[in-house]
């Protein structure tokens, strides 16, 4: 595997991690959005998650968007569109399929990836999203002018796949999943959601190899989310 980072325009606060698979072939693509209250990207749901993907034959990135001082909802959504244009602008280098290209994000990250997947340019084929931030319920929290991203969905708006845990505090189902997926049903966008009844916000893939650098959080049944994700891809755009 070949790693390489190199810095989109926007600002120098914003970078691009490429976690690259050597082959001959090309690979379906996921640009992987972490969350962290826009204080920090955490490992959890950033380069261990891409990682993850990397052994389903993808090639993963990751955006590094602008977190503490520098952070900001607007400037976040232009490093992920800066990101997507790399990829388009280097998929013959970079091996990638881009009609099964997609987007993760997770929690705050999974706002702006559900921002992004709605965008009438939008290059994201798929959009999966954890625990998603969707109403912005979260600013003063975070410290950023955010979207109710579930307004932002129309009949364009690629195939999504949701999911989240009953326990979650933070962003409970009713105001922020519930939201989305009733905006997708009412605009016909092929969805699948997944509310656990364990785990919590926060688990990232809520196996060991994201626990270990998360304090020990681990799940069994809420770590199902990602086999089924890889089997509903499969459905919707082909992957194996």
């Amino acid at each position: 595997m070949n790693f390489q980072n190199i810095q989109l325009d926007t600002t120098n606060h914003s970078s691009l991690d490429i976690y690259q698979s050597n082959t001959d072939i090309v690979l379906p693509g996921i640009v992987v959005v972490g969350g962290g209250s826009y204080k920090q990207l955490r490992e959890r749901d950033t380069e261990r998650v891409a990682l993850q993907f990397a052994t389903q034959a993808f090639q993963s990135f990751v955006v590094n968007y602008p977190t503490e001082e520098q952070k900001s909802y607007a400037k976040a959504k232009e490093a992920i569109v800066e990101a997507f244009d790399y990829i388009k602008k280097h998929a013959d280098q970079l091996k990638v399929d881009l009609n099964k290209l997609g987007i993760i994000g997770f929690s705050a990250g999974g706002q702006l990836a559900a921002d992004y997947s709605n965008q009438i340019d939008t290059q994201a084929k798929f959009a999966l999203l954890g625990y998603p931030v969707i109403k912005p319920t979260l600013d003063e929290k975070m410290g950023v002018q955010s979207t109710d991203v579930s307004k932002l969905v129309s009949p364009n708006t690629p195939p999504t796949f949701v999911w989240g845990a009953m326990n979650d505090g933070l962003t409970p189902f009713l105001e922020h999943i519930d939201v989305y997926t009733q905006a997708l049903a009412q605009n016909s966008v092929p969805f699948e959601v997944h509310e656990f009844s364990t785990g919590n916000h926060g688990m990232a893939l809520a196996n060991k190899w994201t626990g270990v650098v998360n304090d020990g959080r681990v799940d069994h049944h809420m770590s199902r989310w990602f086999p089924l994700a890889v089997e509903w891809l499969d459905e919707m755009i082909g992957i194996k």
